[in-house]
Formats: C-alpha cells, sequence, structure tokens
C-alpha cells in the first residue's frame, strides 16, 4: 500500500510552497521593519489613528485593547474588539499606522456586512472540521485498498483551507484599500507617507497570496498522489 507521508517525487510541490511561504514572511518583516523607522510626521501613535478611524466611521463601541507579540494585531468581530500588538500600538511609525489603519479596515467590513468577512467567517468551524478530518479519512481510504470515494472526500475536506484563503484574499486587499482611503481622507499621514504605508500593507497580502500557493501544491500534491489510477502495492 501506497503511503504518502514519507518522501516522494511530489514532494517537491510542498517544498515550492515552503519556499514560497518563507519567503513572503521575510519580505513582510523586512519590509515592516524599514518602515517601523520611518516616524509620521503628523506625531500621532497606532493607537490614536485607530481610535480615530473608528470613532469617524461611527465604530466607537469597538473596544481598543492590547495584546502581546509582533503583529499579532487583529478585529475580533465575536467580541467587538480590535487589539494591537506592543509592536504596534505605542508606535508612531508609518508602518504601524499602517497595520492599524488596516485592522479598523476590517471593523468597518464588519459594520458594513461585507459578504466575504462573513462568509469567511462563516467557513472557520467548516475549514477547521476539514483540516481535522482530511487525514484520517484518507488512512481509512488506503488501508481500505484506495477505497475511491473516501479518497476524494478527504481531498474535498483537505481542499477547504485552500477555499478559505482563497476567500480571503479579497477580505484582506479590501481592508488594506479601506485603511488608506481613510488615512488620506482624514490626513492622519502626509502625501510622501502614504505610498510607504502602503509598501507594507502590500508586503503583508504576499504572505496571504503564498498561503494560497501553498494550499494549492499540496491539494495537487494529493491528487497526483490518489487521482487517476490509484497507486498500490
Amino acid at each position: 500500500m501506497y503511503f504518502p507521508f514519507y518522501w516522494d517525487p511530489t514532494m517537491i510541490l510542498i517544498i515550492i510552497g515552503l519556499i514560497i511561504s518563507g519567503l513572503a514572511s521575510m519580505y513582510v518583516r523586512s519590509t515592516y521593519s524599514k518602515y517601523s523607522d520611518v516616524k509620521s510626521k503628523r506625531g500621532y501613535t497606532a493607537s490614536d489613528v485607530c481610535r480615530q478611524i473608528l470613532n469617524a466611521s461611527n465604530l466607537e463601541n469597538v473596544r481598543l485593547e492590547g495584546i502581546r507579540g509582533n503583529l499579532t494585531d487583529h478585529y475580533n468581530a465575536q467580541d467587538n474588539v480590535l487589539r494591537l500588538s506592543d509592536t504596534t500600538r505605542n508606535s508612531s511609525s508609518v508602518a504601524a499606522i499602517g497595520v492599524a489603519a488596516h485592522e479598523a479596515g476590517h471593523a468597518m467590513q464588519d459594520r458594513d456586512n461585507y459578504g466575504p468577512l462573513r462568509l469567511r467567517a462563516a467557513l472557520v468551524p467548516v475549514t477547521n472540521f476539514g483540516q481535522t478530518a482530511a487525514f484520517p479519512i484518507l488512512l481509512l481510504g488506503m488501508f481500505l485498498g484506495g477505497e475511491g470515494m473516501l479518497i476524494n472526500i478527504g481531498i474535498m475536506l483537505f481542499s477547504l483551507t485552500l477555499l478559505f484563503q482563497l476567500i480571503t484574499l479579497p477580505v484582506e486587499f479590501d481592508a488594506s484599500k479601506r485603511a488608506i482611503r481613510i488615512l488620506e481622507e482624514q490626513n492622519l499621514l502626509t502625501r510622501e507617507e502614504i505610498p510607504q504605508a502602503k509598501k507594507v500593507l502590500n508586503a503583508a497580502a504576499l504572505t496571504y497570496i503564498a498561503a494560497v500557493i501553498a494550499s494549492f501544491l499540496s491539494v495537487m500534491r494529493l491528487i497526483l498522489i490518489f487521482g487517476g489510477g490509484r497507486r498500490r502495492s
């Protein structure tokens, strides 16, 4: 019986995915670090900017809290809270302000009932189930001699992660678009600083694109292993 969890030629797809993800992660950290040294001329901290954006967007009810870590910033729609990381909230750098505005963009999406955001939230439990169940079902299908239906179900469950990440792309791109627009409209960054904030957010977007590519390559690997005439001992 063929066991797909050891080395085989299709592992090159996983390696390519890891390299792409690693390069994207290195790039976003390098870009963030570069513009972390550029202090905003307005003198606002990321926390100040975030609060101003939320208030101007009729989101005074969204709580602004801190959270430990580096680049752990996120908006939690269930708790109606936006959390800024230690390295972001008290910084007045262009990078930190861009990240904070991006998270405020997610709060605006929630306010506007933005479709992709709602769809992504609905997919979270389904995707988590798929990640948990995919490989046990694939293993069961293999032990039953390459049972086609179980293997197809396993691949489909595994593919839910790819679907989730595809839906994440418009959510993240739209949040960044909203962030840049409101930074310009409220004059929270100078005209020279807006392109710098864009570079930070564009670099962050590459990590989501890289995740989609890596997931796609992983799905392709399973299809190559199990598709068509399935390998058996």
